[in-house]
């Protein structure tokens, strides 16, 4: 249960506040260092200083630190992070197309020409080219149809660039920025922020991993196959009650074997945590998820993690309603164990073969009293009261539903089906808590 704020709303705030207040921090500065007399070179310098801080912000959002994942997840702050990083790319744009045309115009050249002269004439100017071509890089790798096409992978490694990108950015701003060469103040803040930043991705990417890893030392005790296509890993280490992981979260596991040990894949937890192993479940989706029912044991594991926000921390109300689909079941049935209060828990399969874990989940309702429905079919299945996740087939099976907090997880097209119908049946937004299937499973 919660206090009177929300922890996701506090989060949001404080990004907010952080944001607006470093935007005003940085606008005073460039106005307290001067104007050009040429509109296009100030809009320029400005946009540069905005972009600038937006690379900062998204090193923060990127860096996966533990109190803003467990408040927001890693879903959200990946979609805060897209959207941040096309407002990046406008900003660059900007910044590279009015401070150009403002010299061109100023010194009677053409724009191609004008680049050349500033790039050799201006330190800093070709670091400064160099990066904005990796960040448009970058940015055609996000883009959804490229994203698609890509191993996990492959766009992981494309998105290193963006790191040299934000170095050869700050080493551009440092030998030609008006705000470095404007005030102490100024300077003082500008390395306050990217070192911050800097020192955020370091702990929470690499530090805090690296720590975990050499403490509990992961591995697998157990693979055990809970259908012909999915199969569930139970992993051990030191001193795992220590380790701060709750029923709903997810790790980026990677199995340390000659074949396997550098992809990185995120699995739900499929039990909460007892403080002797971890478990999770995964259906053969991939050649890499196939691969886990060969597992041997004893294998090292390094595992990232906790992450996600799919946790009793956003449980609002006294009782919960649970929607699985498929291997999203997984988070859900780590859930049951550890919510509190009345809890209902609809499973959507296609077929009795793909009921993973059902005697399991059935076993903890009857123990806690909940109560779990079964929902086999086709996608489109209708029953009586339409669309088995309809509102109205909702409201029959769970007539008081926005007196619950909503729990789902499962494929996109059944979390977004879901979405609409709770809303149209009058759940308020914080009390609906999904995750995005890609990370969970």
């Amino acid at each position: 249960m919660t206090s009177n704020v929300p922890p996701r709303a506090a989060a949001r705030t404080w990004l907010s506040v952080f944001l607006a207040a470093n935007v005003v921090l940085v606008t005073v500065f460039f106005f307290a260092g001067g104007v050009s007399d040429r509109p296009l070179i100030s809009a320029g310098r400005l946009a540069g200083l905005y972009a600038a801080q937006a690379m900062a912000f998204q090193l923060l959002l990127v860096a996966r630190l533990p109190w803003l994942d467990r408040r927001l997840g890693m879903d959200r702050l990946t979609s805060l992070h897209r959207w941040t990083g096309f407002g990046l790319l406008w900003l660059l744009v900007a910044h590279v197309v009015f401070v150009v045309f403002g010299y061109a115009g100023l010194e009677n050249h053409n724009p191609a020409d004008e680049i050349i002269v500033l790039a050799n004439t201006l330190e800093g100017i070709l670091r400064a080219i160099v990066a904005f071509v990796l960040i448009l890089v970058v940015g055609a790798a996000s883009a959804r149809f490229a994203r698609r096409r890509m191993a996990y992978e492959t766009w992981h490694f494309v998105h290193l660039y963006a790191y040299a990108a934000v170095l050869l950015a700050f080493t551009h701003q440092v030998a030609v920025g008006q705000s470095f060469a404007g005030s102490v103040l100024a300077r003082t803040y500008w390395w306050t922020l990217w070192l911050g930043a800097g020192a955020a991705v370091l702990a929470g990417r690499v530090v805090l991993p690296l720590w975990r890893n050499v403490r509990h030392q992961f591995r697998v005790v157990a693979v055990v196959p809970e259908s012909a296509d999915t199969v569930s890993v139970y992993i051990s280490g030191r001193d795992l009650d220590l380790l701060p992981a709750r029923a709903g979260q997810f790790f980026l596991w990677r199995f340390l074997t000659r074949d396997r040990w550098w992809q990185a894949n995120p699995f739900s937890l499929s039990a909460a945590p007892d403080g002797q192993t971890l478990r999770l479940t995964a259906k053969a989706v991939g050649e890499s998820s196939a691969k886990l029912r060969t597992l041997p044991v004893g294998t090292r594991v390094f595992a990232e993690g906790p992450y996600g926000a799919f946790t009793t921390l956003h449980q609002q109300l006294p009782n919960a309603l649970l929607i699985a689909g498929g291997v999203g079941i997984a988070p859900i049935r780590a859930l049951l164990e550890d919510i509190a209060g009345h809890v209902v828990v609809l499973y959507r399969i296609r077929t009795p073969d793909d009921a993973v874990l059902l005697p399991e989940l059935q076993e903890i309702a009857k123990a806690r009293g909940a109560i779990v429905y079964v929902l086999s079919g086709p996608s489109d299945l209708r029953g009586a009261h339409g669309p088995v996740l309809g509102p109205e087939s909702l409201y029959a099976l769970v007539p008081d539903i926005a007196e619950r907090d909503v729990f789902v997880c499962g494929p996109p097209g059944m979390t977004a089906a879901v979405l609409r119908s709770v809303r149209e049946l009058g759940v308020p937004g914080p009390r609906v808590h999904a995750e995005r299937f890609s990370l969970a499973a």
